[in-house]
């Protein structure tokens, strides 16, 4: 199944100098760590779920999700970002010449912020139920943007936009409940 839901994750990372270069890094996204997203709904990315997008698409690398606070791209090399067996590793090289770039580094470096998120569209997912709720993996994903973040937590654009994925998950828990309801009945009915 196909779900072309976007949403946003969050990961620690860190500030420091290399070469006289100032730079940002950490794990964006981390591999097969599941999460409860909201109630009975479990999510973890999948080895591999960006391998794609990061072949072909100019990635950013943002300040809280702003588009107009662009501190590095994929296609010119001042965000590298790369898949290892720990998850999504990035890098941005701050501009020296960017007043605003250095604010935020020096934030980053004094611990200030500590977080960071990233935004993208599911592609592609496996899923599973059990007595917890469901399970998704995600297996591809486009991956839109990378942020650096003052709270790194889903934002009310994000929240509207899973709401499909919501309401699809709560109908799937109901009509797993009657399901349930409907094999206790006709067991009932058998043993009556």
């Amino acid at each position: 199944m196909n779900n072309k839901a976007e949403y946003k994750r969050q990961v620690q990372f860190r500030a420091s100098e290399d070469n006289n270069n100032k730079i940002i890094e950490g794990y964006f996204a981390v591999f097969d760590e599941e999460t409860e997203l909201f109630t009975g709904f479990f999510e973890r990315i999948g080895k591999g779920a960006f391998k794609n997008t990061l072949e072909k698409d100019n990635i950013r690398c943002l300040f809280n999700h702003n588009t107009d606070i662009v501190l590095g791209t994929t296609d010119n090399n001042t965000l590298i970002l790369k898949e290892d067996d720990k998850g999504l590793y990035g890098k941005v090289i701050i501009n020296n010449k960017d007043t605003e770039a250095i604010n935020i580094y020096e934030r980053v470096k004094r611990g200030d912020i500590t977080g960071c998120s990233f935004g993208f569209f599911l592609l592609d997912f496996e899923e599973k139920t059990d007595d917890k709720g469901i399970h998704t993996k995600i297996l591809d994903a486009q991956l839109l943007e990378v942020s650096i973040c003052t709270y790194p937590a889903y934002e009310s654009t994000n929240i509207s936009a899973r709401n499909k994925q919501y309401n699809y998950i709560s109908n799937k828990k109901l009509n797993i409940k009657k399901d349930n309801i409907r094999k206790k009945l006709e067991r009932l009915c058998k043993d009556a």
